[in-house]
């Protein structure tokens, strides 16, 4: 039987799989706001880091303008300028205050940004900060019937807070300067290398831990086969009693269902709900991580009697000694956890609940043929596409990218996702994988070695090795384009579906 925790760990994890890979965007673009000559340029982050009183203070980040020159990328060439408040404020008439390339920092006010933007050109300045009226940053963007948009300063927007940090300064009569620059994402960060070989790692272990248990079923059966035991008739099932087999309604079932929940957590997202999540979240790793554990250990010596005698326990039956002696560990694991889930190390605890919450699915779920594989993957390839891509349309933003982040929850997102901190970027972050875009394939990939097994086929004639060179071939693509888009979250089910299907069905028509 199957117990109800692993139940539990199938259940959660198939219905909160995300499917996306995500670094962060530093280059937006959009096809929305209207690009002409003299404002064409991308929405790009901006650093700022401030001085008060020539000592380094905070660094704030704002979002370049449409239009402008563009700034510099390296922050050694970047001029210390000092920052003069506007006078008037929002800058919508030429200042009353003299400039000799001092950066102007305004308010938001009511004339256009270009408006502002020409007025602190001609009087001087050599850039000019906006101070938004909302802790958010906006996309400026020159207006339809705006004909002088031949601006030869940077503009840069600021979100309130950082600017009213600013002006507060200033009306202290403190010397603030800052700097101005847009570095440039590395073409490929160290932690997309690791989460890379971590997906593949994952995959692997899942596959022959899956394989080497269906082979030591298979061998029990013939063994009861040829002593011809009466319990062979009771023992028909031993095979499949252990884990939950797929079918093909259930393959498109699941594509509904994970919208579903997709768009509830999308609608309800917030504080309160990324805690449920996080509740969730260690439940499943715990039964994932005590899983796991229970089988590493077992292969040793001195802990196979303590893992082959069990106690009854309520609602949980039958549990080894084992279990019981690794089960606390588990939970206080898990409940660290959430506890220092904001800590800059929280993301390794993460990892590791994440991984083995993964390979525990992919021991307990299986695909029985090829055919509801392709199902499950063609549905999980077009429900990638509906809600990174498609989803725009309706809620005027992608839905998988923003649940992914944790987008208006005040949380750095949600738990259901693999990351590693990208150790070599300027903006730092994250670098994420959903734990979809490793289970759904790796269900094809664990299917492929237990059948190479169990048909006694070697590593060259069989399924396998296509199978897995696929998938980490697809998941490659997905980071190329990953670097190619400026950083914008991808669904890897676009790119690995593809070709983990392609590959094993030309394996297939070579043998």
């Amino acid at each position: 039987m199957v117990s109800l925790g692993a139940i539990y760990t199938v259940a959660y994890v198939f219905l909160f799989a995300f499917t996306l890979v995500l670094a962060g965007d530093i280059v937006h673009h959009d096809d929305v706001a209207p690009r002409r000559p003299g404002c064409e340029n991308n929405f790009v982050l901006v650093k700022v880091p401030t001085w008060i009183d020539g000592v380094e203070n905070m660094e704030y980040v704002g979002v370049g303008a449409r239009f402008g020159p563009t700034l510099e990328s390296k922050e050694k060439r970047a001029n210390h300028t000092r920052v003069v408040m506007a006078d008037p404020p929002d800058c919508c008439s030429k200042p009353k205050n003299k400039l000799t390339s001092e950066i102007i920092l305004v308010h938001r006010g009511k004339c256009s940004f270009t408006t502002k933007a020409n007025i602190a050109d001609e009087a001087g300045a050599s850039a000019i900060l906006i101070i938004n009226y909302r802790t958010e940053l906006f996309k400026m963007v020159c207006e339809e019937n705006e004909t002088d948009v031949d601006i030869g300063i940077p503009a840069v927007m600021l979100p309130q807070d950082a600017g009213i940090n600013l002006e507060r300064h200033i009306k202290n009569n403190s010397i603030v300067s800052i700097q101005l620059y847009s570095p440039l994402r590395p073409l490929v960060d160290v932690a997309e290398v690791f989460l890379w070989l971590m997906a593949v790692g994952t995959i692997l272990c899942a596959s022959y831990w899956s394989a080497w248990t269906a082979r030591e079923a298979a061998i029990e059966q013939e063994k009861l086969l040829k002593d011809a035991s009466d319990e062979y008739v009771n023992a028909e099932n031993v095979g499949s009693s252990g884990y939950v087999e797929i079918s093909t309604t259930a393959a498109i079932l699941f594509v509904v269902l994970a919208s579903c929940f997709l768009v509830m957590l999308y609608k309800l997202m917030s504080f309160w709900f990324v805690e449920v999540l996080v509740v969730l979240f260690c439940i499943g790793g715990v039964e994932g991580l005590q899983t796991c554990l229970v089988a590493l250990l077992s292969c040793f010596r001195w802990f196979q009697h303590p893992a082959q005698t069990f106690v009854k326990i309520p609602f949980f039956g039958a549990v080894s000694y084992l279990t019981l002696a690794i089960t606390p560990f588990c939970i206080v694991f898990a409940v660290v956890w959430a506890v220092y889930r904001h800590a800059s190390f929280a993301w390794i605890g993460q990892d590791i609940l994440g991984i083995t919450l993964i390979i525990t699915v992919l021991q307990i779920v299986r695909i029985p043929n090829l055919k509801v594989g392709t199902v499950l993957l063609s549905c999980a390839f077009l429900y990638d596409i509906l809600w990174v891509f498609v989803s725009k349309w309706w809620f005027h933003e992608s839905v998988m990218i923003v649940v992914a982040r944790g987008d208006k929850s005040g949380e750095d997102g949600i738990p259901m996702l693999l990351k590693i901190p990208r150790l070599f970027d300027p903006w730092g972050g994250y670098s994420i994988i959903g734990f979809g875009d490793i289970i759904l394939p790796g269900l094809l990939v664990a299917f492929s070695l237990r059948y190479d097994w169990l048909a006694k086929k070697n590593l060259r004639a069989g399924y396998f090795l296509w199978a897995m060179t696929a998938y980490g071939l697809g998941l490659l693509i997905t980071y190329v384009a990953l670097n190619l888009m400026d950083g914008h979250g991808q669904p890897a089910l676009l790119y690995s579906p593809i070709y983990t299907r392609h590959l094993f069905v030309i394996g297939k028509e070579e043998r």
